[in-house]
């Protein structure tokens, strides 16, 4: 069983608080045992100058007489209740308790002169206060230990929740939010700033889930629109020509529908095939060498028979030579979806232009038109997947409003960006721009990301 985040963080509080609190018991354990040491070694200090001032004293007194000196002082020391011994070299003088001082636990030896000779005090105290004061400290410290430690498992389980409080709301808010309201936004208030932006992150990652969900929905249900035509075309011909029995040239008139429709329903196909593969990430360039003159000299005589249908002037201003590193394939079909996009919407006696304009690091695709244009509140929408500006861009010129949507991918996947420019009434201007060497570090196949 996997533990909660709160029972291992208030673990983590107590075992830090544990070591904390051992520290700072052997510490004060420590303390206590030395300043009562000190204590006993002052009150030494002081008891053997006393020792020594009343041995001087009663040496004087007793004119001479060492042994009365020191019987005296032993007499006099023995209000204070140490042990005390006075010794003429090796050989003991007085003492109390009698015979020397029986092993204390801690000493102190004075020096003094009488006489012309030299006599040693002697002064020992027990270190008795010392054990039992630590003694003390220790069992307050071992009744209090379990006692602070369960106080702070509490209090850290109790600091742990209102900590995690807010993820817990987060949480909760988070399992409501479903596909159909991914418009909900996590509500946090007084939170910590790390929350907050734990939230604010959570929050921006659900407006993009939002956009991708409203866009996969529009993008269904803009294809399956796309889709219905040409299946209804081709379906409708079909009963018709079974409905009953035909000439030989009525048949092939049907056939020719389904054969165009058919082309149109393929055509929709690949482009939303290769568009799905382009968000999924799994499209490749086929990156190599050519020369993107060429590229647009071959593209314009392709469309040439397009214009020349339309009763249109078609101009190309390829340039000199302009070598490339791409996908050539891809970067072909961004022109000619240029074109036809430029043919199809330019009235008969127009001109469609296309032209290369390298400029040092860059180089600009400009595929111009003295067309229908495209109005200012249909201009930034222009690149989105099945949208047709106007009611002159309509399904009956062809287009499944895909084509500038694949322009924009290409381009971008090429490290580049597309614009347009467009007045109603006066024409449109498609640019591409492109970095010359933009995939000049690639070596072999490039993903595109």
């Amino acid at each position: 069983m996997r533990k909660s985040f709160r029972f291992r963080l208030t673990i983590l509080y107590l075992g830090l608080f544990s070591v904390l609190f051992a520290l700072f018991s052997v510490f004060v354990y420590g303390g206590i045992a030395k300043a009562v040491r000190a204590r006993i070694g002052q009150t030494l200090e002081a008891e053997a100058d006393t020792a020594a001032g009343i041995f001087l004293d009663e040496f004087v007194e007793m004119k001479g007489d060492v042994q009365l000196a020191a019987n005296e002082t032993v007499d006099a020391m023995k209000l204070h209740g140490d042990e005390i011994s006075v010794w003429d070299g090796e050989r003991l003088l007085a003492s109390k308790p009698p015979g020397g001082i029986a092993e204390p636990r801690t000493r102190l030896e004075r020096r003094v002169t009488a006489g012309g000779r030299e006599y040693r005090i002697v002064l020992g105290a027990s270190l008795q206060p010392v054990t039992e004061t630590s003694r003390a400290a220790l069992s307050v410290i071992l009744i209090g230990l379990p006692l602070v430690l369960a106080l702070a498992g509490v209090g850290g389980y109790l600091l742990a929740g209102r900590s995690l409080r807010p993820l817990t709301s987060m949480a909760e808010q988070a399992q409501r939010i479903g596909e159909s309201s991914l418009h909900t936004r996590i509500q946090i208030r007084r939170a910590a700033a790390e929350v907050e932006t734990l939230a604010a992150s959570f929050n921006e990652l659900l407006g993009r889930l939002d956009q991708s969900f409203e866009g996969m929905r529009r993008f269904v249900a803009d294809a399956s629109h796309e889709l219905r035509t040409p299946v209804a075309v081709i379906r409708g011909e079909a009963d018709v020509a079974l409905s009953a029995k035909r000439t030989p040239e009525e048949y092939r008139e049907s056939l020719t529908v389904v054969l165009e429709e058919s082309r149109r329903l393929s055509r929709l196909v690949e482009d939303l095939l290769n568009l799905a593969r382009a968000d999924a990430g799994r499209v490749r360039l086929q990156v190599q060498d050519f020369y993107l003159n060429e590229l647009l000299t071959d593209c314009c005589r392709s469309a040439q028979p397009l214009a020349a249908a339309k009763q249109l002037k078609l101009e190309c201003s390829a340039g000199a030579d302009l070598q490339y590193r791409g996908d050539e394939e891809l970067l072909r079909r961004l022109v000619m979806n240029l074109l036809d996009n430029a043919i199809r919407y330019t009235p008969a006696g127009g001109t469609v232009t296309a032209a290369l304009e390298p400029t040092g690091s860059l180089v600009r695709l400009r595929v111009t038109d003295t067309g229908v244009g495209i109005g200012a509140e249909d201009l930034g929408h222009v690149f989105e997947r099945f949208y047709r500006a106007g009611e002159a861009r309509s399904r009956e010129d062809g287009g499944f409003g895909l084509g500038l949507a694949i322009v924009k991918w290409i381009a971008e996947s090429h490290q580049g960006m597309v614009e347009c420019r467009s007045t109603p009434g006066v024409g449109s201007e498609f640019m591409v721009t492109l970095p010359l060497h933009a995939l000049q570090s690639r070596v072999g196949v490039a993903e595109l990301v």
